[in-house]
């Protein structure tokens, strides 16, 4: 009989789309700042802002971020309590200098 891995299927994708450096720093930052549009992200990432977009709606569709619009800005923070325990528990550094 074939082991069952659909239980594994929403974890993995979840783990999936934090495995780069740029969306883990995103989330990391997020976790840190609480609510931040893409200009802040920008400053702090030095990319691209079309880059840093692609990454957001990566993260996005994975359901570990949502968007809030304020007025002509996005705001983004994190959605997902699972990715907020799984990063502390990384113990991935603080942005904050």
């Amino acid at each position: 009989m074939e082991p069952d891995f659909r239980q594994y299927y929403e974890t993995a994708e979840l783990l999936k789309a934090l495995a780069h450096p740029v969306r883990l720093c995103i989330v990391n930052g997020l976790l840190d700042k609480g609510l931040c549009n893409v200009s802040y992200m920008q400053q702090c990432l030095s990319l691209p802002q079309s880059t840093i977009s692609q990454h957001l709606a990566k993260l996005r569709s994975a359901g570990i971020i949502e968007a809030e619009r304020s007025g002509l800005e996005v705001h983004y923070r994190i959605k997902n309590e699972r990715v907020k325990k799984l990063i502390q528990a990384l113990a991935v550094p603080s942005t904050e200098a």
